[in-house]
C-alpha cells in the first residue's frame, strides 16, 4: 500500500539518510544501494527499480513499476496492480522501500495484492476496509517475520520482554527477524525506540526455512490473516540491532515494552 509516506522532492536527501549498515537492512542492502545510486543520478524511483530487473540484478517480481500518474483517477491502487501488473510509484522514500520489498519478496507481495483485489472485487472500496484488508494493510505496511526457536515465539506472544530479550538472548543467534513492511523500513531511517513491527506468527518453528518468500506466500490464507496473527515487537529491542539495548534497563520502558493485557 503506497498511500501515505513522507514526500521527498528531490529524492536524494531522503536516500542519503539511509544507513545501509543497519542490521534490519541487510537483506535489502545490495539491491537497495543500486536503486538508490540510480535515483541519486537523476532517475525516477520507478525507472531505477525497473532497471535493476532489466539488468538481471533482481529477479522479475511479476510486475513493472510506473509513475503514480499512471493510476487512473478513482481506481483503487491494489485493483490497478492486479489488473495491469504495474505498481504506481512516487519519487519518495515510502515507495522506494515498497519497490525494494517487491523485488525481494515478490511472491508474498503478489499474494497480498491478490487477496486485496479479491476483497475489492467482491465488496468494493468502502469507508471501512474490513478485517482481511485491514490485516493485509497492517502487515504490508508494518509487518515482519520472525524465524526463531519456539521459546522466542512464546515469549514474544506473552510480551515477556525481559525473558525474550535478556534471559533468552543467546537464542537470538539462531533467529532471523525479516522486515516486510515498507512503512516500517521508512520509519527506521530515523530509528526511534517506539518503532514497532507487527510480527507474523508462524505455525511452527521455521528456523530451517530457506525460501522465506515462497513459504510466507503459501501460508498467507485469508482466514488466518483476518484473525490478525501478529505480535508487536519494538524493533530496536532486538538483541544486536541497537547498541543501547546492551544495557538491559532499555527494556524497563513500560510505554514501549508494554505488558500483555489480561483478559
Amino acid at each position: 500500500m503506497a498511500a501515505g509516506g513522507v514526500s521527498c522532492p528531490p529524492a536524494q536527501p531522503c536516500l542519503d539518510a539511509i544507513d545501509w549498515r543497519r542490521p534490519w537492512l541487510a537483506p535489502l542492502a545490495s539491491m537497495g544501494q543500486r536503486v538508490a545510486a540510480r535515483v541519486q543520478a537523476g532517475a525516477g524511483v520507478a525507472d531505477a527499480l525497473n532497471a535493476l530487473i532489466d539488468e538481471g540484478a533482481a529477479p522479475p517480481p511479476g510486475v513493472r513499476f510506473v509513475p503514480q500518474a499512471a493510476l487512473p483517477p478513482g481506481m483503487a491502487y491494489e485493483q490497478f496492480i492486479h489488473a495491469e501488473g504495474r505498481v504506481p510509484t512516487r519519487d519518495n522514500l515510502h515507495d522506494f522501500f515498497n519497490g525494494l520489498v517487491w523485488l525481494h519478496y515478490p511472491a508474498a507481495k503478489r499474494r497480498f495484492n491478490r487477496l486485496q483485489a479479491g476483497v475489492i472485487a467482491a465488496e468494493g472500496v468502502g469507508a471501512v476496509r474490513g478485517p482481511l484488508r485491514d490485516a493485509l494493510t497492517v502487515f504490508d505496511e508494518n509487518g515482519a517475520v520472525l524465524l526463531a526457536p519456539p521459546a522466542l515465539h512464546e515469549a514474544l506472544a506473552a510480551r515477556q520482554w525481559r525473558r525474550l530479550c535478556v534471559e533468552l538472548r543467546p537464542l537470538w543467534r539462531q533467529a532471523r527477524l525479516l522486515l516486510i513492511g515498507h512503512a516500517l523500513l521508512e520509519k527506521l531511517v530515523s530509528p526511534r525506540k517506539q518503532v514497532t513491527a507487527h510480527v507474523y506468527k508462524a505455525h511452527a518453528a521455521t528456523e530451517s526455512v530457506v525460501n522465506v518468500d515462497g513459504w510466507l506466500a503459501a501460508g498467507l490464507s485469508a482466514q488466518r490473516l483476518a484473525a490478525k496473527p501478529f505480535n508487536p515487537l519494538p524493533v530496536l529491542g532486538v538483541p544486536g540491532w541497537w547498541p543501547e539495548n546492551e544495557n538491559f534497563c532499555f527494556y524497563d520502558d513500560s510505554l514501549v515494552f508494554r505488558s500483555a493485557r489480561i483478559a
